[in-house]
């Protein structure tokens, strides 16, 4: 459980390093992942008395705004970051936004454009997508220009707020497993499905690749990203599956992009993306709490996907 204490401050270690004082830091499941040497980026480990939180809004020494990756820990008054990797936040974005937007632009913008090659008139599902990243995800995908959007959820009021957001039509996985696949199914023969984006992994993929299954016939094009795996790590997936369809199975995440797309998520992707929030075209909801009381909030569940934000 992470604890609200005084630490050393951080000092720039080489020229291509600065010291910035931070604003906000979102609390994902990532940070937390890494917090308790679950999430693969974390090798492991545990422990160790590190200040958390990787990326974060700063104030620059010339007063400039910005998101950035830390070099060191986000979550304390001052950190460390890296020239050019951080993008100016405009005025019509407030910190808790800021902060919070980046994570899930990383998944959704960057596996729908770079691992599914998004184009006008895809159908896409988004599976859980209720959760703050799946709200995004619908938004992102909209503005990419799918003609269709399916979502997937265990919120049955999250998934009618979907529909606000972009989506047209929702799917309980709380269904039967007969009813499940039979509904993916059905849809994806009513309107070949081209772009699946997976935040759950386990039972429900099982499912959605059975629905696609083929019977030796021409099939549709798919293209399935796996970004999130909270309903289990591991599937059982039947090599009839993907022998069947014309399906090609991706994910998105750190380790799966290149130094060219990493390069361009900060030059173009995530200005766009706060150039919508900053118009109101990309809306997102978060809670805001004092650094002070991180220890008590850090396993807070934040209903109706929003993001937990910590201020400073």
């Amino acid at each position: 459980m992470p604890q609200y204490n005084d630490v050393p401050n951080p000092e720039p270690q080489n020229e291509n390093e600065i010291l910035v004082n931070v604003k906000a830091v979102a609390i994902k499941h990532f940070d937390k992942g890494v917090a308790s040497g679950t999430h693969y980026a974390s090798s492991g480990q545990r422990g160790g008395g590190k200040v958390i939180g990787g990326d974060g809004v700063c104030l620059m020494a010339n007063g400039s705004r910005v998101y950035a990756i830390g070099v060191s820990g986000m979550l304390a008054e001052q950190a460390t970051i890296e020239k050019g990797r951080y993008v100016e936040v405009p005025d019509g974005v407030d910190d808790a936004t800021a902060a919070a937007l980046p994570n899930a632009v990383f998944g959704a913008a960057m596996g729908l454009k770079f691992k599914a090659n998004i184009s006008p008139g895809d159908v896409v599902l988004i599976n859980g997508a209720t959760g703050f990243t799946g709200r995004v995800a619908v938004q992102i995908a909209r503005y990419y220009g799918a003609s269709r959007i399916i979502v997937t959820g265990r919120n049955k009021q999250s998934l009618v707020d979907l529909l606000d957001l972009g989506a047209d039509e929702g799917v309980s996985i709380l269904l039967s497993d007969d009813e499940f696949l039979t509904t993916i199914r059905n849809l994806h023969h009513a309107t070949p499905i081209n772009i699946v984006i997976d935040y759950l992994w386990g039972r429900t993929a099982e499912l959605i690749f059975t629905a696609f299954k083929g019977d030796g016939g021409f099939t549709n094009r798919t293209r399935y990203i796996s970004i999130g795996s909270m309903a289990g790590d591991l599937i059982n997936l039947s090599a009839a599956c993907l022998r069947s369809t014309d399906i090609q199975l991706t994910g998105s995440g750190l380790g799966s992009w290149s130094r060219e797309q990493i390069a361009e998520l900060f030059s173009s992707i995530l200005p766009e993306m706060f150039a919508l929030a900053a118009e109101g075209k990309l809306v997102v909801e978060t809670m805001q709490v004092p650094i002070t009381d991180i220890s008590s909030l850090w396993n807070l569940d934040i209903p109706g996907g929003k993001r937990l934000v910590v201020t400073l």
